[in-house]
């Protein structure tokens, strides 16, 4: 219990340094957190979390991957909902900045069926979409979450519109 306590305050103490700015220091403190517990999704997690906001996203990808990985095997030390949409996101998001456009679309793919309420997978997904050249399902996927999410008066009068023509774009009535 003592050296799992320890790994927490170790992990809540690198999470603060990232939350305060020193990121750099962060990402160092995970990164060897990391290396001593590799089965820890949580840290996995964190540690490509503070990767990402450094931009150094090809050296987050792994560090994704095992979050995803460790937390899908059922180990001890698993993702809350909360961060494995995070990792998700940041996965699929970190993909397709580095051009990995198809690992991006079938990654946020999934993630939207797992969470079809979380806008900002969508939004994502729709992003890696036109990457791929799918920029009719692109168009159509923001157009569903406009609809469902937008409280602009403005929107809210045309929805039924929207959604229809979502399923149609070429539709002329």
């Amino acid at each position: 219990m003592e050296h799992h306590e320890e790994k927490k305050g170790l992990l809540a103490e690198a999470v603060a340094l990232r939350e305060g700015g020193r990121k750099e220091e962060a990402r160092e403190a995970l990164v060897a957190l990391a290396a001593s517990h590799p089965d820890d999704a949580e840290i996995a997690y964190q540690t490509a979390w503070a990767h990402d906001v450094l931009g150094l996203e090809a050296e987050a990808v792994p560090y994704y991957e095992r979050a995803l990985t460790e937390a899908e095997t059922g180990t001890e030390t698993g993702l809350t909902e909360e961060d494995r949409r995070g990792a998700l996101l940041g996965l699929g998001s970190t993909y397709r900045v580095l051009g990995r456009y198809e690992d991006a679309v079938t990654l946020l793919t999934g993630a939207v069926g797992e969470f079809p309420e979380d806008g900002a997978l969508r939004a994502f997904l729709a992003m890696a979409l036109y990457n791929t050249g799918q920029h009719h399902e692109s168009v159509r996927t923001l157009l569903r979450l406009l609809a469902a999410t937008s409280e602009d008066p403005s929107v809210r009068a045309y929805k039924r519109a929207i959604e229809h023509y979502a399923e149609d774009l070429d539709a002329m009535e």
